[in-house]
């Protein structure tokens, strides 16, 4: 596939003295929102997505906001054109700071109603475009010296739900494949980062446009965030680069819960999950954006502003998994001293206490 020249709305030498970004699923959603909060601290982004007119819009908002855009209509499951978009971006600005795999696509369905075709489309976007945009960041980091992959990931990416799983198989994976890739960069001493942001249900547009075969309109498990939430999760992650950020209390209680207790949140999810993704209207057919961009649905939000938060608690997962297990030796520490008064007490040694 032959990538369209870029649409460059400035000179190349005026836009190599800002940082470039390079962002996947740009033309709507958190996508959409990441290069508008890059384009607040005067970046140049290079949009990438298969819609033209959510391109064209995007590219407005990131130059209404102060930074530089650039459009490119590409498809991340086609890995030739992911890596001439790079080399397009290369020739316009010289250089790619910031690369940022986010493209997705999801069908809502039961495993058994969800077709092979569909099963490898959704992996070929949310898993192989990572690969293909990771890859084709690598080549030109590795000869720039520097630069910082960020992958958008999901708290399904450890805690898979019903009737979505191409979504959360392929999340899964691109979060195995990152954990690979991030020790084989430690292994050569790489100066590249890489960085992976978890997220928590989000008001997009893709509960409009996403492949369905359920009985009622879609939603996001609540509670549901703005898309600027993700899009500054994002953006800090660009800048700091943790190994792993989570952003919203959902999903550091969905990844603790499922290192803690899976059999538990497989029931949890059973009850609540289910329901919990639908709402109670019924719903209409209508087109999706699996194998041709929905042009018409390429917005920033989705439809579900009343009930989206505008601010998430977000944190390092080494920080979280940290104060996990200090309260965890905490509550040990605790019980073995609960254990040795009550043994002081009987006159017993902590030995004389029945073992599990």
């Amino acid at each position: 596939m032959t990538v369209p020249l870029p649409e460059m709305s400035t000179t190349s030498a005026e836009a190599k003295r800002r940082p470039i970004v390079v962002i996947t699923g740009a033309s709507a959603g958190i996508g959409r929102a990441a290069a508008a909060a890059f384009g607040q601290r005067g970046w140049s982004v290079a949009l990438l997505a298969r819609g033209r007119k959510g391109l064209e819009d995007a590219k407005r908002e990131v130059e209404q906001a102060g930074g530089r855009a650039l459009t490119l209509s590409v498809d991340v499951a086609d890995s030739d054109a992911v890596v001439e978009a790079g080399d397009q971006v290369i020739a316009a600005w010289g250089g790619i700071d910031v690369w940022v795999n986010n493209a997705m696509a999801t069908v809502f369905a039961p495993v058994d109603e969800i077709t092979p075709a569909e099963f490898k489309r959704v992996t070929e976007v949310t898993y192989l475009g990572q690969v293909h945009g990771t890859l084709t960041a690598l080549k030109h980091m590795r000869r720039q010296g520097a630069g910082t992959i960020v992958q958008v990931g999901s708290a399904l990416a450890y805690r898979s739900i019903p009737l979505q799983s191409a979504y959360c198989a392929a999340k899964a994976a691109a979060r195995g494949f990152t954990d690979s890739l991030r020790s084989e960069l430690i292994h050569e001493s790489s100066p590249i980062r890489l960085t992976m942001v978890h997220l928590p249900a989000v008001n997009t547009p893709q509960f409009d446009w996403a492949r369905s075969r359920l009985p009622r309109r879609l939603q996001p498990v609540p509670p549901i965030h703005d898309p600027q939430v993700a899009a500054e999760a994002i953006v800090r992650a660009a800048y700091e680069a943790p190994r792993e950020l989570w952003v919203g209390s959902p999903t550091i209680k969905a990844i603790l819960g499922t290192m803690a207790a899976p059999g538990l949140l497989d029931h949890l999810m059973a009850r609540r999950a289910w329901d919990g993704q639908m709402t109670h209207e019924p719903a209409a057919r209508r087109p999706d954006n699996l194998f041709e961009a929905a042009e018409d649905q390429a917005r920033l939000s989705g439809r579900f502003a009343p009930a989206s938060r505008s601010q998430a608690i977000t944190a390092s997962a080494s920080l979280v998994r940290g104060l996990a297990g200090a309260l965890v030796l905490g509550a040990v520490a605790a019980s073995i001293g609960l254990m040795r008064r009550h043994a002081t007490r009987k006159g017993n040694t902590l030995s004389d206490l029945p073992a599990e």
